[in-house]
């Protein structure tokens, strides 16, 4: 499809996919706003917190603990199965259980843990059962309302927890960000004015990377804080473009993914690996990046770099983040495929029910 032709996007994009990506600034300015509003379980004594949740919900909290490593004082775990782990019992480990749909069954199976195990409990979810038993058992329920996909829910999943470690004193000064979530929102939509659908490919960096991207399996690598937002753009891949993705980790993807350039040589010749930078991420991560990437163009791979927009680490983190949304869609867009349903997806759910 010729990514300038937006009759047939339209068409393709069922249940406006596009329109989720382009509120996802105001989702997270409305998030951090409802978060302030919510009941809180007690704050005493916390000593560790583990975030339940899968895909969408997960990222989400992916994308706190990354931000708020270098000045939480308690470690922050998230948690992509049942139950939980063995040392989360007891009031000094706050569990948080997010499912968008309220009916993720690792995440109720961790709640039901958490219960048993008599640690401290809150629910984040727009209903489902996880509403029920948080109502049941009168455990603090942050509800939102979202009637979309879990993954155009990011806003949401990553604005409420951020809202609540802030009232919980785990991270900095509400003031401070208050400020930082303000600026960011301003610096996606300063960004968002050359990505929009109606900015043609010749303006439009996103729908230029994803022309690049089509036939080609997709590598995205970041660090630090830019680490889960590579999880996300390969996830979006995914479930937007229906496409094969892939991320990895520096420093680490340099103490071993480096090494597996070489074969097989007509795979790797249809590869695409994008670099995610910050100014404000750490120096030597900012040099083994260029060097890693020098490593892959020595092998004559295919690589692209996006440097995030804005002034902060959080303005860094979302403003990258939202620039692979686009990107996705336009991908997507690039394939023929819906953005939005995720057939295989429903279908292998409905198969693990019907196995019970």
């Amino acid at each position: 499809m010729n990514l300038d032709e937006l009759h047939l996007m339209q068409q393709l994009d069922s249940q406006d996919m596009l329109g989720e990506i382009e509120a996802l600034p105001a989702q997270l300015e409305k998030a951090w706003e409802l978060g302030q509003t919510q009941p809180l379980p007690d704050k005493a004594g916390i000593r560790q917190v583990v975030i339940s949740g899968m895909g969408g919900s997960a990222i989400g909290a992916d994308l706190l603990a990354a931000y708020i490593a270098p000045t939480c004082p308690v470690p922050v775990i998230v948690h992509r199965d049942y139950g939980l782990p063995a040392w989360a019992h007891g009031p000094q480990t706050l569990v948080i259980a997010s499912s968008h749909s309220g009916n993720t069954e690792e995440t109720l199976e961790a709640f039901e843990a958490a219960l048993q195990n008599q640690c401290r409990l809150m629910a984040v979810a727009t209903g489902g059962k996880l509403a029920e038993r948080a109502a049941q058992v009168q455990i603090p329920l942050w509800k939102f309302e979202h009637q979309g996909q879990p993954r155009a829910a990011v806003g949401f999943s990553f604005g409420l927890l951020l809202a609540a470690f802030t009232r919980l004193g785990l991270i900095a000064s509400p003031e401070k960000i208050s400020t930082e979530v303000a600026t960011t929102v301003t610096a996606m939509k300063k960004q968002q004015e050359n990505l929009r659908a109606d900015v043609p490919v010749a303006r439009n960096p996103a729908k230029r990377l994803a022309g690049q991207l089509v036939g080609r399996w997709v590598n995205v690598y970041g660090s630090g804080f830019l680490a889960p937002v590579a999880r996300r753009w390969k996830g979006q891949v995914n479930e937007l473009a229906k496409a094969g993705a892939g991320f990895e980790v520096l420093p680490e993807a340099d103490h071993n993914a480096l090494a597996g350039l070489l074969n097989p040589a007509d795979i790797q010749t249809r590869t695409v690996t994008l670099f995610l930078c910050a100014p404000s991420g750490h120096v030597r991560n900012g040099l083994r990046l260029d060097l890693t990437r020098q490593g892959f163009t020595a092998e004559g791979l295919n690589t692209d770099v996006y440097e995030a927009r804005g002034e902060t680490p959080l303005a860094h983190i979302w403003t990258t983040l939202h620039f692979g949304d686009y990107m996705a869609y336009y991908l997507a867009m690039a394939y023929g495929a819906d953005p939005t349903p995720v057939e295989a997806l429903e279908n292998f759910k409905a198969a693990m029910k019907a196995a019970r």
